[in-house]
């Protein structure tokens, strides 16, 4: 039985938005679901891709660090605080549960090799 949900997020740290969303908008074809209407990108910190089954969120800032930097994986999870209670249990050391956006729950660990991923939950409105 699965702990955690769908992979519902792929973050990617970028260092030149514009150029990052033209090439997965113009050049891959992906399309952009949020923010929507915007023309010039130099300013978002913050964009997400349509892929079908997750997203691709370009996050501004990277700096190409290895390891600080890499992508993270994001599963979605119903209730955030059981999860984490769950996988501690389980022997996965996770931080501490944070706000990311209101009402977005966000709680940080890693793989065995220090593959960054989270367990992210929303408020339901």
């Amino acid at each position: 039985m699965s702990i955690v949900g769908e992979l519902m997020e792929v973050i990617l740290y970028v260092q030149d938005m514009p150029a990052q969303v033209s090439f997965y908008r113009d050049q891959l074809g992906l399309q952009v679901r949020s923010p929507q209407n915007v023309a010039d990108f130099s300013h978002e910190f913050w964009v997400e891709m349509e892929t079908g089954a997750c997203i691709l969120a370009l996050h501004a800032g990277g700096q190409r660090r290895f390891g600080v930097d890499a992508p993270k994986i994001v599963f979605r999870v119903a209730d955030i605080q059981v999860v984490r209670k769950t996988l501690i249990e389980r022997g996965v050391q996770l931080g501490e549960v944070r706000s990311a956006a209101p009402g977005v729950w966000v709680c940080d660990g890693a793989d065995p090799e220090g593959n960054k991923f989270s367990i992210e939950s929303h408020e339901q409105r």
